[in-house]
């Protein structure tokens, strides 16, 4: 639970529908307001074309133990998309040297309980990953066709992370 407390302290930009910085709350402010701020998602393929799936821990302050097909996380305050997508990709990869992630799309996630502006990325990491053990509860590089068949399951069992199955269906879609 040490992890969930220091998310929920970081300092993030608040934006308006234009996705203009119009302040800053902590993180755990931000979800409990459903304040809209910045996050980024990358897809993550290895050198064979494979896309990294992971499931999120328990301790995650949103969407715990679900199957994620992107990393990425919020955008700190006055930190842009870009450098966010690069930290948090080799964050949650525990890799140094990655490239800098190609932008594909950006959108406005929201639902009832979030929202955020989503710029979505893609990277090929050819290095080993260890995801952060405090992140990543089980991970894999999946065929994209045997993600797709074990998709049908995790969202059937509602147990797949919103945001990145939207990430997933929007790449598909070109």
């Amino acid at each position: 639970m040490e992890q969930q407390g220091r998310s929920a302290d970081e300092l993030l930009d608040i934006v308006d529908a234009q996705d203009r910085v119009v302040g800053q709350r902590l993180r755990g402010e931000v979800y409990a307001g459903r304040l809209r701020h910045r996050s980024t998602a990358i897809r993550v393929r290895d050198a064979a074309g494979r896309i990294f799936v992971h499931r999120r821990t328990p301790t995650k302050l949103i969407f715990p133990g679900m199957y994620d097909v992107v990393v990425g996380g919020v955008v700190g305050a006055g930190e842009d998309y870009d450098t966010a997508a690069l930290r948090e990709a080799e964050e949650e990869l525990s890799v140094s040297g990655l490239p800098q992630p190609e932008r594909r799309l950006k959108f406005l996630f929201e639902t009832p309980e979030y929202s955020w502006f989503l710029q979505v990325y893609e990277v090929v990491c050819t290095q080993p990953v260890r995801p952060q053990p405090e992140e990543v509860a089980w991970w894999d590089f999946l065929p994209e066709e045997e993600l797709e068949r074990r998709l049908a399951g995790w969202v059937a069992q509602g147990s797949v992370v919103p945001d990145g199955l939207e990430c997933h269906r929007r790449l598909a879609a070109g």
